[in-house]
């Protein structure tokens, strides 16, 4: 959560006005999924919605700092330093393997049984053929960097290899039909893509 200002906060570097709609938006999406009402959900459901928020936050400030380079780097760590990005998951983002990772959990061995790694960060070529993965911890479906064609990410839909999760579908907007039919649009443009490159 990003931290309170108050009249001694530290002012915002020049380009925060740029992102700052983008931020509060997910910032109130955020307090309302705090406060919804739980009581048709999973106990290990429950967190699922701020998890995917956190991870969208941040990978949208991770996106606009290293993709686009559309904010300085006084903003970029502003960001991270007053809570409006997950500093430890952004830093997990540039290690070799960890670029999809959805969030710290999945990553510490700790809070498994066996002292491994979540399932979600197992690659898709290693579990059996039509198995369903979810992570009890946030919701993800898989978010290893060795899936090649495409995976499922903590954001619940199809995000194409190429493509970051910043420029994914999110679905928290949408009905379950709207989501299912655009999730078979980008299916169909990931295996149309795939024609095309071995031709």
């Amino acid at each position: 959560m990003p931290k309170v200002r108050t009249l001694r906060s530290k002012k915002a570097p020049e380009g925060w006005d740029e992102i700052e709609p983008t931020l509060m938006e997910l910032d109130r999406k955020m307090r309302d999924a705090e406060n919804e009402p739980h009581e048709d959900k999973r106990k290990t459901e429950l967190l699922w919605p701020i998890h995917k928020l956190n991870h969208q936050r941040s990978r949208y400030v991770f996106d606009m700092y290293y993709k686009k380079k559309a904010i300085s780097k006084e903003l970029f760590r502003y960001c991270l330093d007053e809570g409006w990005a997950d500093k430890q998951l952004v830093y997990k983002w540039r290690k070799p393997g960890y670029d999809q990772l959805c969030c710290m959990l999945c990553c510490q061995s700790t809070n498994h049984n066996q002292g491994t790694t979540c399932i979600c960060r197992v690659p898709r070529s290693q579990l059996g053929e039509g198995k369903v993965v979810q992570c009890a911890h946030c919701g993800c479906r898989g978010c290893a960097s060795g899936d090649q064609d495409t995976f499922q990410g903590l954001m619940g839909c199809v995000v194409l290899s190429r493509l970051s999760q910043f420029r994914a579908v999110v679905i928290l907007g949408m009905s379950s039909d709207e989501a299912d039919s655009r999730m078979l649009q980008l299916e169909g443009l990931a295996s149309r893509d795939k024609l095309s490159s071995r031709e």
